[in-house]
């Protein structure tokens, strides 16, 4: 496989705002960082998120409903093990994140994503429409996520889906609700919905995704987990806004080549 994207995936990502990276990691390393994160499911390894912190769609009422114990997410993913921070940081990722950014150096922010998505049966949320930085603070909206399918992702477990060339697209801030997710009772809002595509992964499969890329995710109607790691990556010159959550963590530099 090549380590680097061609001109033409480059171009394929500008214009629809994410691309799929098949087989970028191998079946082997999946399955050991898999190994990790059940480790630290069983008993939970803090820092966590659990479903009915988010109050998302499905979410448990709270901790003492059924249900309620259920995480959603587990905190600091580069921290956690090597394996994660070997990924995060190979050239593979972030050569790619630099082809894409069209920089030479590109930082892992530690304050966003960073990590390691649980979708359970039963109890997962579904997460409604959003662009991810319309909650992070940064000089320019220029950040790219790299999302991980530690094994399969289809809609039926809850993958997620994108609209291409939403990424280029200004919306009015009246197209977003109170909590900046993207309004689903608006009929241009609605339209647009209507283009999404299923980001369907198999296991090692990557997707990058721009900060402006539009998704959502359903829940996990099938019987087993789904866990997804997720960095995010940002251009050296584009920096965090000094004093928000975004510069609460230093960022973390990676190679390109």
């Amino acid at each position: 496989m090549s380590r680097s994207f061609s001109a033409e995936e480059v171009a394929a990502f500008d214009r629809d705002g994410f691309i799929i990276v098949p087989g970028l990691a191998e079946g082997s390393d999946c399955r050991a960082m898999t190994e990790v994160v059940r480790a630290s499911l069983d008993p939970p390894l803090a820092p966590l998120e659990f479903e009915t912190d988010v109050q998302y769609p499905g979410s448990p009422a709270d901790r003492l409903s059924p249900g309620g114990d259920t995480p959603r997410r587990l905190l600091n993913a580069y921290t956690r093990d090597h394996l994660f921070r070997e990924w995060a940081t190979s050239t593979a990722v972030s050569g790619r994140v630099g082809q894409l950014m069209a920089a030479e150096q590109v930082l892992l922010s530690q304050n966003h994503h960073n990590c390691i998505m649980t979708k359970h049966p039963g109890y997962s949320s579904a997460t409604l429409w959003h662009q991810d930085i319309r909650y992070w603070l940064f000089d320019r909206p220029e950040l790219i996520s790299v999302w991980l399918a530690l094994g399969d992702e289809s809609e039926e477990n809850g993958g997620m889906q994108v609209i291409p060339g939403s990424h280029k697209m200004d919306f009015g801030r009246g197209r977003f609700d109170a909590a900046s997710f993207f309004r689903t009772d608006l009929d241009e809002n609605q339209d647009l919905i209507e283009t999404a595509v299923t980001a369907e992964l198999q296991q090692g499969d990557t997707l990058f995704f721009h900060c402006r890329t539009l998704h959502a995710a359903g829940r996990n109607t099938t019987d087993r987990v789904k866990f997804s790691l997720v960095f995010t990556y940002h251009e050296e010159s584009n920096q965090p806004i000094a004093g928000s959550r975004s510069a609460a963590y230093p960022d973390i530099t990676c190679k390109c080549q």
